[in-house]
């Protein structure tokens, strides 16, 4: 019987602590999370520069905190990586990584592509930071209309 109530004390406990701490996700990406992906721009797969831009991941920071990202690496299941620029996610805000060309904003960053990146059959987004930890994926399959709420 003791045994049983020092386990329903440690969970507690450790319920306790990892709430009191942060969860995984916080810990390993300071509140930044994958959040939102298009990965089948609207029309005719084109390659032109608005139908390259209308396939991106968003990334949102979940923290209180401002987050700098520079470094750290969007890529797909087949290898295809992104590497963040000078970039700052400020706290509870969004950022989406557009697969073309165009002017980097505060909301807008571009990989400067001039193909599709993201299947839309079914693939995997990975972010990571720039020492290779990883922060969070986000995957879909065929099944999935043209866009996926991480």
């Amino acid at each position: 019987m003791r045994v049983k109530h020092l386990c329903a004390a440690l969970g507690g406990a450790a319920l306790l602590f990892g709430t009191a701490l942060s969860t995984p996700a916080q810990a390993a990406g300071g509140g930044v999370e994958l959040y939102h992906v298009w990965f089948d721009s609207p029309g005719k797969d084109t390659r032109t520069n608005a139908s390259l831009n209308a396939e991106w991941v968003q990334i949102k920071n979940t923290s209180k905190k401002a987050v700098n990202v520079k470094g750290w690496v969007l890529k797909d299941a087949s290898n295809h990586k992104y590497v963040f620029k000078n970039i700052t996610v400020g706290a509870g805000k969004t950022v989406k990584v557009h697969t073309g060309s165009g002017k980097d904003t505060a909301t807008d960053t571009f990989q400067n592509r001039k193909a599709y990146v993201w299947n839309n059959d079914g693939d995997t987004a990975t972010l990571t930071r720039a020492n290779g930890s990883k922060v969070d994926t986000c995957s879909w399959t065929k099944k999935t209309k043209d866009h996926k709420w991480c």
